[in-house]
C-alpha cells in the first residue's frame, strides 16, 4: 500500500509526497518562533473541560489537540493551533483531525498521523497551514543517536533542557524543548507538546484546561457509561510526571508561567499551580495576546 512520505528537495525544502505522486511543501516552523505574546489556553480532553466557559475567553488564543476540537465545533470558535501526534487517534478520529485542520489557523501532525489521516481524509493534507511534528532525536531521515548519547550532548544545547542518566535510558528521554523547529519531547501526553509549542510561539502565560490526567474519568467526548482503554495510568509516574517536574523546576519563571484549571488534576499543585476562573481573570488582566501575522509560517 502506498503511503504518505516525507521528501527533501535539493534546496532543503521539506514536503509530503502523496500516494497520487503529488508533492505538497511543508511550512517552516522557524518563522513562527516568538511570533505571539500574552496568555494562551491549552484545551485538552479531560471531563473538566466542560466546566470551562470558552466563549468568555474567545479573545484569547487557544491550542486544541486530538478530540478536544469538538469543543470548538460546538462553540463556533477557532483555535490558533491544532495538534495530533497519535496515529491511533488519527485512525479512529479522522473526522476530528480533518475538522481540527480546517478550523485552526495552524495545525501540526506527526508523519504517522498524516499517513493514517490520508487513508480516510486525503483532502485534509492539502491545507497550506499544516506543519510536521517531530520528536527530539527522532527526526525523519536523520540517524538516531542513543538516548544516553543525545542527552549527554544536549547538556550544552540551549534549545533543550534534559535529564541525563548513566543507568536509565528512560531518564535520558525526559526533557523540554525550547525550539519546536528542532523537535519536541513526547512525554506520553499531547498536552506537554502543546506547552512546548506555547513556549516556542512566545506566549508567557499558559492555562491548562481539561488536563485531568485521570483515566477512570475518561474523555469528555466518550459515550456515556463507556470506559475507553487508556495508557495514562501506566505512563503517569514514569513518563508524564518527570516531564512536568522538568517544566516546573527548570523552565517556569516570571517570564513563562503555567497554570492548571482542573481542580482534580493528578498533576501536583506544587508543580503546576491550580487556579480558579477568577484568578485567571486577574492573571490575564488587560494583557492582550498578539496573534500571528497572516504570512507567518508560510513556506518560502
Amino acid at each position: 500500500m502506498s503511503i504518505v512520505a516525507l521528501e527533501v528537495t535539493r534546496s532543503g525544502e521539506r514536503g509530503l509526497r502523496l500516494p497520487d505522486r503529488q508533492y505538497r511543501p511543508l511550512p517552516s516552523w522557524e518563522p513562527l518562533r516568538g511570533s505571539c505574546s500574552g496568555p494562551v489556553f491549552v484545551i485538552a480532553s479531560g471531563p473538566s473541560v466542560s466546566e470551562f466557559p470558552m466563549q468568555r475567553y474567545a479573545g484569547v488564543p487557544m491550542i486544541a489537540m486530538n478530540g478536544s476540537i469538538a469543543c470548538f465545533e460546538t462553540t463556533g470558535l477557532n483555535p490558533l493551533f491544532y495538534l495530533c501526534d497519535d496515529a491511533g487517534v488519527a485512525e479512529s478520529k479522522s473526522a476530528a483531525l480533518a475538522s481540527g485542520i480546517r478550523l485552526s489557523r495552524w495545525s501540526a501532525l506527526s508523519l504517522d498521523s498524516m499517513q493514517r489521516l490520508y487513508e480516510k481524509e486525503p483532502l485534509a493534507l492539502e491545507a497550506e497551514s499544516l506543519l510536521l511534528m517531530e520528536r527530539v532525536n527522532r527526526w525523519i531521515g536523520v540517524p538516531r543517536r542513543s538516548d544516553r548519547a543525545f542527552a549527554w550532548a544536549a547538556r550544552r544545547d540551549p534549545d533543550f533542557v534534559m535529564r541525563w542518566s548513566l543507568l536509565s535510558q528512560t531518564a535520558n528521554r525526559i526533557g523540554f524543548s525550547r525550539n519546536y523547529a528542532r523537535g519536541y519531547f513526547n512525554a506520553r501526553t499531547i498536552a506537554f507538546a502543546a506547552i512546548q509549542l506555547a513556549y516556542f510561539l512566545g506566549f508567557d502565560k499558559v492555562f491548562l484546561v481539561g488536563v485531568d490526567m485521570n483515566s477512570s474519568l475518561g474523555q469528555f467526548y466518550d459515550p456515556e457509561g463507556t470506559q475507553v482503554k487508556s495508557r495514562l495510568d501506566g505512563d503517569f509516574s514514569g513518563h508524564i510526571l518527570p516531564h512536568f517536574e522538568i517544566l516546573a523546576r527548570r523552565i517556569v519563571n516570571p517570564g513563562f508561567q503555567v497554570f492548571n484549571l482542573s481542580r482534580d488534576s493528578r498533576l501536583p499543585d506544587k508543580l503546576i499551580p491550580k487556579v480558579s476562573l477568577g484568578q485567571v481573570d486577574d492573571l490575564i488582566g488587560l494583557a492582550a495576546s498578539q496573534p500571528l501575522a497572516p504570512e507567518v509560517g508560510k513556506s518560502v
